[in-house]
């Protein structure tokens, strides 16, 4: 049987946890076939993000019309963009219909805390989302308001779905709630908190683009947001469970995508 084919536009991550290689691993872990579209080349690892070097904007217009235009691509996530220029360009292509299911996952700081991208360049996808990832501090930019409780979770994700996105998921793997790891989705007049246990490990390093590029896949093979949602924060929990004991680099570690450690 063909499998699904899964798009994923962002940068390239050295180190292998976050960013395009990451989404290739959750693309095939779920059984996916990934294809990708570069916006730029970051040289970094589990300690952090040592450069990055943005790409033309004409460059990432040229990678998309090669894949969109070879692949029936079912379903469409985004992470960094890097520069308002680059955001126009894949902007555009959403405008005009060929992103489907877009999943945006806006990516503004690096685990490290390295800034990755802009407000403003996030800004121009979020109308053509069918779902929006942020995580507390993402949501906090893109609202001018703090996020650093689970109401404030709820405000910001109601505020976010309201300008634009069909559906906002508001990640809250950073605030404390009771040995709980709280997201919530809000969608229309619906906002629902979605919980797990709390992993307690240093190895998180591509979570968010974990998480998006797997909703990204449940989206491509037919699922309900809600649904979708709700299953990539279960291979989240997992993947995030698999890797506690690793020791991969000497900072923040990936996650075990494949489920090496069960």
């Amino acid at each position: 049987m063909t499998p699904t084919t899964v798009l994923t536009i962002a940068g390239s991550d050295s180190g292998g946890g976050a960013g395009i290689q990451a989404d290739l691993k959750v693309f095939a872990a779920l059984g996916a076939y990934g294809t990708s579209v570069l916006t730029a080349v970051t040289a970094q690892n589990t300690r952090g993000v040592d450069a990055v070097l943005p790409l033309p904007p004409r460059t990432v217009t040229e990678q998309l019309d090669s894949v969109l235009t070879d692949f029936a691509v079912r379903a469409v996530k985004t992470g960094m963009l890097g520069t308002p220029a680059v955001a126009d360009a894949v902007a555009e292509a959403a405008k005009a219909g060929r992103l489907p299911h877009l999943v945006v996952d806006p990516v503004l700081v690096a685990t490290s805390g390295h800034r990755l991208g802009v407000v403003a360049a996030v800004e121009r996808l979020l109308p053509y989302a069918r779902v929006a990832t942020p995580n507390c501090a993402e949501a906090a930019a893109l609202t001018g308001r703090p996020v650093t409780t689970v109401e404030e979770m709820v405000a910001a994700a109601q505020a976010l779905a309201a300008g634009g996105p069909e559906f906002v998921v508001v990640t809250g793997g950073d605030v404390d709630a009771a040995g709980e790891s709280v997201d919530v989705l809000a969608g229309g007049t619906t906002t629902t908190l979605l919980r797990a246990p709390r992993v307690d490990t240093r190895h998180s390093h591509g979570t968010g683009c974990s998480f998006s590029a797997a909703i990204a896949v449940r989206l491509a093979a037919g699922d309900p947001v809600p649904v979708a949602v709700a299953a990539a924060k279960e291979y989240v929990t997992r993947a995030l469970t698999g890797a506690r004991g690793w020791e991969l680099g000497a900072g923040r570690g990936p996650l075990d995508h494949f489920g090496w450690s069960r």
